[in-house]
């Protein structure tokens, strides 16, 4: 049988980090359990990493903004000697099958992003203090925090050796770190980029791959003040207490999942997963202060939580299932009103988190490498932030009118002022700014609809679903649909839905998920990485990797 990938966890199950809290600084250590592994096979020697590893660090990102708001500086460093961390463990790469190191790459990817983007989002800033070898992964880890110090001794360097060492690439946005967001010289990241041993010292600041160096006997007493000048020159307002991220309970059994909010269905014959979001039971609270004391158990936020599960379950343990389909239920009154209570208190820093987080989670739906379809049935509630998924999805489908038998209220889409730049793809545009990319005046002309329930006539021709069929042709039109995505190549689906999805500007993040990755992707399938005579299937053995020296 195989083993189902968990990512839930808490501070009581962490084997791989710790983290000390002191006020506005806490200390996160790496401190990787060579015997911890997610999988038998491995030993995560030098604070190496593999899933298990960054689902704990995901989870302490997390609890960070909403645990422990009082946090303005985060410092991560090793709790081992002479080793920051060698990167991704090299014996589960080798052993491990493409697509799960691709969904590793992701998630990885994913977190990264998330603690990079906490200053911005949650004031939070992140320094990474480097004592010695800081290598691959390792230095992924330090590029995606805002600030690096490096202590100056022969044992202490930064270094991306995936090139030369292992024949693949930095797999968690290294590569696009070092020219976009180091703004490092181009022929110095390549010659960078092409050695094992690194960069140490004075040469890594004047490369711009560090801020600063200083020698072993005052590096501590300098990141503890270089901590503290940050902590008091932040602008985030001091935050008392914050709210526990109690557990979720999702029942998994063969044929899905069953959460508070979220109901997967799968359907292993036809290859696809259906995920159902139901809508809230009851009205929100009337201000932020009641919100706050029922913190996780909020719906808009309990909702978040279990949609977020449910897409990492289907990447990791539903590799088949290439189709996943979303529908909803319940009031669109009702979810707009709770998104709106937020809405208003963008000022409140729990309301602030929590839109945040949607911004994540639906980021983390436009990464997902499945065909996406929304299915707008009567009694929906495809409203404000939920309204999001019909245009993350590549098509979407909307009853027209009554159907015989069914009383259920008309289906309608509702747009709110979050759909107007409140959850930004990774291009920084709103998804419905990307939709009417060559029509933006269609976005302007959106916003006199705000609050208004739209029925399939009217959101067919404002743009905001794809086709919209009666009583009559529905039934065929969704199945002919669903039969013929289910026959195409899953591989062309994967590259054509990724290049579609992402219209517009180019960012750091469209470049780390887009082309990195897909370079990536496909040098894992080749045999000079993965062959039985390739770099990744040799390291450390003793032998030289043979290569096909044909350029493709």
């Amino acid at each position: 049988m195989v083993q189902r990938i968990d990512f839930q966890t808490d501070p009581s199950k962490y084997r791989h980090w710790r983290v000390d809290y002191d006020g506005p600084v806490a200390q996160l250590y790496m401190d990787v359990d060579e015997k911890g592994g997610l999988f038998d096979g491995y030993e995560l020697k030098l604070n190496s990493y593999d899933l298990g590893v960054d689902i704990e660090l995901a989870d302490i990102v997390q609890r960070m903004r909403f645990e422990h708001p009082e946090v303005k500086v985060v410092v991560m460093q090793s709790a081992k000697e002479k080793v920051f961390c060698a990167g991704a463990n090299i014996r589960m790469l080798g052993g491990a099958a493409h697509s799960h190191k691709v969904n590793f790459c992701k998630f990885t990817n994913e977190t990264r992003n998330t603690f990079e983007s906490a200053l911005a989002d949650s004031g939070q800033n992140y320094i990474c203090a480097v004592k010695g070898a800081c290598a691959g992964g390792g230095y992924e880890l330090a590029l995606a925090c805002n600030h690096i110090m490096l202590t100056d001794d022969s044992t202490s360097s930064v270094a991306l050796p995936e090139v030369p060492l292992l024949a693949v690439l930095p797999g968690t946005g290294g590569l696009t770190r070092v020219t976009d967001k180091r703004k490092v010289r181009r022929d110095l990241a390549d010659v960078f980029c092409s050695i094992e041993e690194g960069v140490r010292g004075k040469r890594a600041v004047e490369w711009r791959l560090v801020d600063e160096v200083f020698p072993n006997s005052s590096f501590d007493e300098r990141v503890a003040e270089r901590a503290k000048e940050m902590a008091e020159a932040s602008n985030k307002p001091d935050v008392e207490k914050g709210i526990e991220l109690s557990p979720i309970s999702g029942s998994f059994a063969d044929d899905g999942v069953t959460y508070s909010t979220v109901e997967v269905t799968l359907d292993r014959d036809q290859g696809r997963a259906l995920i159902l979001i139901k809508g809230p039971e009851t009205d929100p609270h009337g201000d932020m202060d009641a919100f706050a004391a029922d913190g996780a158990e909020n719906w808009i936020l309990r909702c978040a939580r279990e949609l977020d599960d449910a897409i990492l379950h289907l990447r990791n343990n539903e590799k088949e299932l290439g189709l996943i389909e979303f529908q909803t239920q319940g009031d669109p009154e009702k979810v707009i009103a709770h998104e709106a209570l937020l809405l208003e208190n963008r000022d409140h820093w729990l309301a602030n988190e929590v839109l945040q987080y949607w911004k994540r989670v639906l980021k983390r739906v436009d990464m997902t490498s499945r065909s996406l379809v929304a299915i707008v049935e009567h009694g929906s509630c495809f409203a404000g932030v939920l309204a999001e998924l019909l245009w993350a999805v590549d098509r979407s489908y909307m009853m027209l009118e009554e159907f015989d038998g069914d009383n259920r209220p008309l289906a309608t889409v509702t747009v709110s002022e979050g759909n107007f730049g409140t959850y930004p793809m990774s291009n920084d545009l709103s998804r419905l700014e990307t939709r009417f990319l060559g029509t933006p005046e269609q976005v302007e002309k959106l916003k006199s609809s705000i609050a208004e329930p739209l029925e399939a006539d009217d959101a067919e021709e404002l743009g905001l679903v794809t086709y919209a069929y009666d009583d009559i042709d529905w039934e065929d039109e969704v199945r002919l649909f669903m039969e013929e995505r289910a026959s195409f190549s899953p591989d062309a689906m994967t590259g054509m839905e990724a290049n579609l999805r992402f219209a517009g500007p180019e960012t750091m993040e469209t470049r780390i998920f887009g082309r990195l990755t897909a370079w990536q992707n496909w040098i894992f399938q080749r045999p000079n990485a993965v062959g039985t005579e390739g770099a990744l299937q040799r390291y450390g053995s003793g032998q030289r990797a043979k290569y096909d020296m044909e350029r493709v």
